[in-house]
């Protein structure tokens, strides 16, 4: 296989034609899988040895993209969810890589071994948080404070401190914020929180600077609101509203629509502020990946809103927030403009109308595309300023989706665009074939899809809450997908830096 590739490359750069047209097409392609979903011998994927041999994987199969879900705090009474945090800047500190903990010194040869175990194809999430807690207490008894970390505490001090202290208070009052009694934090426990955090970064920074010589750019993914009982709330009450939630309305989907209990933004604030806030998150973020992929995009021009009390999401409204002032502002500060916009779901005019005109790359998703003659998801309809996906992490991997998802209607009109039947499992296999061709210069993928799993590995249902999150690999993919990736990407140009 190694020699096999190697003449691809070979053949790649003898040819200048194909060099010119690679460098002015600027085309890449990449994978969608989060950290968690990484094998390790612990009971969550974490930023150990797996995740630098997934980077090799990557590096190796011509790939330049890796994309992860949000790495936020989560906990057991929001789901789990990356998507519903205690904190929009704060690291997972389940994703801590115990081994890295031991070659620092912090934990001991005996406590690695006691918690190991074999690669499970599921997250044990009760077991991962009690196990890294354990571990992580250990490694703070070990740790002396340097000026390394001094260093890490003044550079992260607008969002650290007060997530610190609002960490501490929320494990000692055992409740929201709104209810807590005890308002004096242990300034030990305030300390172990900056640790679990410092800790972190530094493996999540190692890792990013690994994947960045590797070739390999890391797409992060920013959380459009912080949960109601987090620090960025707690701290920061005058930048958000709560006399409604955030939430969207009835469609085809979601009769009720979806009520997501978040408050929302208070864009007055926010803008007499001139953004300041949105400014440091988005810097922040910046520093931890190579582009974001903002959740819910559409909630930067116009948000809905639900009455706090509502059961559900049918007696809402859209209100618009500042979104010239606020992205041409985000085009001053950062000129590259590292960013993807969510746009899936229901939009309206002005929100095309914008994220065009400030060149915010689109999301296509060919799992959206056979449910209609002229869906704007099939391939023909692409532009080039998007990413197009066969699924995202909310979608039934596309094995299943041909049996549970598609009609008759539907498949007849997959069949006619491919121009053959096609069966279950040949499913796969071809959309991602037709992700590559597409004309949009980024391709992601999720591993789902490649491997040519079913629903038994879906990531996420929209409106559960149980049994979400916890898909991982057995082991890194085999060599065989390596090879097809290589020559997916040879194939289609996709070699973009």
């Amino acid at each position: 296989m190694t020699e096999v590739v190697q003449h691809l490359r070979c053949v790649v750069h003898l040819c200048p034609c194909y060099i010119i047209s690679q460098s002015y097409m600027q085309r890449s392609a990449g994978v969608l899988l989060h950290i968690s979903s990484l094998p390790s011998s612990f009971p969550i994927g974490d930023l150990g040895e797996y995740a630098y041999l997934f980077v090799d994987f990557l590096h190796n199969s011509a790939q330049k993209l890796w994309q992860v879900l949000p790495l936020n705090p989560t906990f057991e009474e929001f789901g789990n969810s990356p998507y519903f945090s205690t904190s929009l800047f704060a690291g997972n500190p389940l994703l801590i890589s115990p081994e890295f903990l031991k070659e620092k010194g912090l934990i001991s040869s005996e406590s690695l071994e006691k918690f190991k175990e074999a690669p499970t194809l599921r997250v044990d999430y009760s077991r991962a948080y009690l196990v890294k807690e354990i571990l992580l207490e250990e490694a703070f008894k070990n740790f002396s404070e340097d000026r390394d970390f001094s260093r890490f505490e003044e550079e992260n001090a607008f969002w650290l401190e007060d997530y610190a202290v609002f960490s501490a208070l929320r494990k000692r009052n055992v409740c929201p914020w709104d209810r807590w009694t005890e308002l004096k934090p242990d300034p030990l426990e305030v300390k172990k929180e900056k640790f679990k955090q410092y800790v972190f970064f530094k493996q999540w920074f190692k890792l990013k600077e690994y994947a960045q010589n590797k070739g390999i750019k890391i797409v992060g993914d920013l959380p459009i609101y912080p949960a109601y009982d987090s620090a960025d709330v707690w701290s920061k009450r005058h930048l958000f509203r709560f006399d409604v939630v955030a939430g969207v309305p009835p469609d085809y989907f979601s009769p009720e629509g979806q009520l997501w209990g978040n408050p929302v933004y208070n864009w007055e604030a926010m803008r007499e502020e001139n953004f300041e806030w949105w400014i440091k998150r988005i810097e922040h973020s910046l520093r931890l990946y190579h582009m974001v992929r903002i959740d819910h995009f559409r909630g930067l021009v116009s948000y809905y809103t639900v009455p706090k009390g509502e059961k559900t999401a049918k007696h809402g409204r859209w209100e618009r927030a500042y979104p010239e002032e606020f992205f041409s502002l985000l085009r001053e500060r950062f000129p590259e403009f590292p960013f993807i916009a969510e746009d899936l779901g229901t939009i309206d005019k002005e929100v095309e109308r914008l994220r065009d005109q400030f060149g915010f790359p689109s999301m296509r998703v060919l799992a959206f595309a056979f449910f209609e003659p002229h869906s704007t998801h099939l391939p023909h309809n692409h532009r080039e300023n998007c990413v197009v996906y066969t699924t995202t992490h909310d979608n039934m991997p596309l094995k299943d989706w041909y049996d549970k998802e598609l009609k008759e209607e539907d498949r007849e009109r997959l069949y006619r665009y491919i121009g053959r039947g096609i069966s279950k499992e040949e499913v796969s296999k071809e959309l991602v074939r037709l992700a590559y061709m597409s004309v949009a210069k980024y391709c992601i993928i999720p591993m789902q899809d490649l491997l040519n799993l079913g629903e038994e590995s879906r990531m996420n249902t929209p409106g559960t809450s149980k049994g979400n999150w916890e898909w991982r690999i057995g082991d890194l993919p085999p060599a065989e997908l390596n090879l097809w990736l290589s020559e997916l990407a040879y194939t289609y140009q996709r070699l973009s830096t």
